[in-house]
């Protein structure tokens, strides 16, 4: 099976311990994964296929479920999981291989072997309860042996506190599927362990920064669009959204690209969604009775990022080029838990220890420091698809040296850093007086650490795309996170206190762009102007966009499919509102610096027609002065005439 490696514990035989921790409840389920096997679909196969693929899912959650609720019969009948659990999920699993298999075959190739994929099995997870002698044991996995006791003690005290009020699997947690003790580990004791490619002389060094906000609106579902388009709760675990708000599960490309985002610069439309980070102290947020929340063992309070960076960087070896529109990339495996690490890109660390990173353990932070998890996606695209049959293959890492496989090219890297300001949790008592914490899983995954992973859609507008490559290339820092404009602010005169831009002001980093006309830190580098747009038309701004202006934008409560499950969330606060409400500004689409001018030069009644040969709109805030500066010289005749005139008369008269 694909994940006998990752079972520390397992005997080499798969036996003996491996039914003994079964039987103690510490089991998972244990399936092949059939969408990363599935390398080439056909285009019109593709979304019956992805229907089909989130079934399996659906299946196995089911499984692991029922697993949960037998464990007195497990105890009882050994060969009840293998009868009962295992076998049934067996017989569901062909039948919807064969459909698979069916729905290829209809449009191409029929695949073969998928029927070899069927069987799972029930095994051992690793969270059975240490033993009371030779606990000292589980410190190789940075948590000793009392800790572990002490944490799988915790999840059997809060085995009757779970929603459902059924009898839960003995995988610690406050639901019952995880995480334990051994999943963390002291960052102190981890020694350095990054490295840096060298640049090349052609490296493309520069960055490029796009705010996003943290998701203080409490935008969360349970969906995955690029996995399982069309599927409700296809993810079974819920995501944190910042950038484009109409992300879920039946977003077109067309609702995406027409979307609100809560992104400071306008033109940056694209999705950012990850699993939620949970504090499991009992709390019940409003998803506890979900699927995909509390249901499915994805339980606690979830916890809003205090921070979250994405920065675009260059290529060690060369130039980057741009992303296509719509480019979908998934980094990190959700299922690496039973699947292995081959496709793992889980990175956990903490505040000024970011040169250690851990894959698969949570970190235990000192007094002062903040939990950082981050993921580096892949930048190597096949230069012709938007996503691929099993939604990997059409991107790739480079290598250590920096270069990509042959027939792929550089595109600009997404590194994602998210910050959180969660304590170290109390191991010793099982995280009863600090709590733990994990991300959401699927239920079977049991909220390991390695399950970690990112998904991002580019919805950046084209202009905005292009000055990214142009700012990475040339090696300069850009984007609305800092650096330098690279041109001077527009129309200085114009006043900076523009109702369209106050209600950005209360965002971390960017307040002060607000309320100095948004110049000195991401106009220039962002869009060539665009963000000071509306301050040249203060009083036409709100009319041109007004849904920009509603309190509520970005919190979910405009799209059923996206519930808002925070239990003490208020709706349509926080940093996200603020930047979705950046102005509306339409300056992004296509870098038209001079829209705002032309409006303004329309307010000015005869202006225009003083203007030769078509003259551009540069010059129309200055019209009525040249005008008054090419009538000047004949005024002035004027009156020198008039005097002249009168002058002679006074000689004659005096004659």
């Amino acid at each position: 099976m694909m994940a006998a490696n990752v079972y520390a514990s397992a005997t080499e035989d798969g036996t003996g311990a491996d039914q003994a921790q079964v039987l103690s409840g510490a089991a998972t389920i244990d399936c092949p994964d059939v969408a990363t096997e599935l390398t080439s679909v056909p285009q019109e196969a593709r979304a019956e296929v992805d229907k089909e693929l989130a079934g399996l899912d659906a299946q196995i959650a089911e499984a692991y479920k029922r697993l949960g609720e037998s464990a007195d019969a497990i105890r009882q009948d050994p060969a009840f999981a293998e009868n009962a659990i295992a076998g049934p999920l067996e017989e569901k699993r062909s039948a919807t291989l064969a459909r698979i298999a069916g729905a290829i075959d209809q449009v191409g190739d029929r695949p073969e072997g998928l029927e070899e994929l069927a069987a799972c099995a029930v095994r051992e997870s690793g969270n059975a309860p240490a033993q009371q002698e030779g606990g000292g044991d589980q410190a190789a996995d940075g948590a000793d042996g009392q800790d572990q006791q002490g944490q799988d003690q915790q999840g059997q005290d809060q085995q009757g506190q779970e929603e459902q009020g059924q009898e839960q699997g003995g995988n610690g947690g406050q639901a019952g599927n995880g995480p334990v003790a051994g999943d963390y580990v002291d960052i102190e004791s981890v020694q350095p362990n990054v490295s840096e490619p060298k640049q090349s002389a052609n490296a493309s060094t520069g960055t490029f920064v796009s705010d996003c906000g943290v998701n203080a609106n409490g935008v969360f579902n349970s969906d995955n669009v690029i996995a399982a388009p069309g599927v409700s709760n296809g993810a079974h675990h819920f995501h944190d959204y910042i950038g484009n708000q109409a992300t879920n599960a039946f977003s077109s490309d067309e609702e995406l690209a027409q979307a609100e985002t809560t992104c400071v610069d306008q033109g940056d439309k694209s999705a950012y969604y990850w699993p939620v980070l949970r504090l499991q102290n009992g709390t019940e947020e409003q998803d506890a009775n979900s699927p995909g929340g509390g249901i499915e063992g994805n339980a606690g309070e979830i916890v809003t990022p205090k921070e979250v960076t994405l920065t675009f960087v260059g290529n060690p070896q060369g130039e980057v080029t741009a992303m296509p529109r719509l480019l979908r990339i998934i980094t990190g495996d959700a299922k690496s838990f039973v699947n292995g690490p081959a496709n793992a890109n889980a990175s956990w660390s903490c505040t000024g220890f970011e040169d250690r990173q851990l894959t698969d353990k949570y970190p235990l932070c000192p007094e002062g420091s903040d939990v950082v998890r981050s993921f580096d996606f892949q930048s190597c695209w096949d230069g012709r698809n938007i996503d691929s049959a099993n939604h990997r293959t059409h991107m790739a890492f480079a290598d250590e040296a920096g270069n990509c496989p042959s027939g792929f090219k550089p595109v600009p890297q997404l590194v994602q850093r998210i910050v959180y300001d969660v304590d170290a949790p109390s191991l010793e008592d099982g995280g009863k007086t600090t709590p733990l914490f994990a991300v959401d899983s699927f239920p079977e995954q049991l909220h390991k650490p390695i399950t970690d992973h990112g998904d991002f859609i580019n919805v950046f507008d084209e202009d905005l795309m292009n000055e990214m490559v142009d700012c990475i290339n040339e090696g300069r820092t850009c984007g609305n996170g800092g650096g330098e404009p690279t041109e001077e602010p527009q129309q200085p005169e114009q006043p900076t206190e523009d109702p369209g831009q106050n209600d950005g002001g209360d965002k971390p980093g960017d307040g002060g762009n607000q309320n100095d006309g948004g110049n000195q830190n991401d106009g220039g580098d962002q869009g060539n102007g665009e963000q000071d747009q509306p301050s040249e038309t203060p009083a036409e701004t709100p009319a041109e966009n007004p849904a920009t202006e509603e309190p509520g934008k970005g919190d979910g409560t405009a799209q059923p499919e996206q519930p808002n499950v925070k239990a003490s969330n208020p709706a349509g606060n926080g940093e996200d509102a603020g930047a979705g409400n950046q102005d509306g500004d339409k300056g992004d689409k296509g870098g038209k610096n001079d829209g705002g001018q032309a409006a303004q030069a329309a307010e000015v009644p005869g202006s225009l027609p003083e203007l030769e040969d078509g003259a551009e709109a540069q010059g129309q805030s200055g019209s009525l002065a040249e005008t008054g500066a090419q009538l000047w010289p004949a005024a002035i005749g004027g009156v020198l005439v008039i005097f002249g005139f009168f002058v002679l008369r006074s000689v004659r008269r005096s004659a």
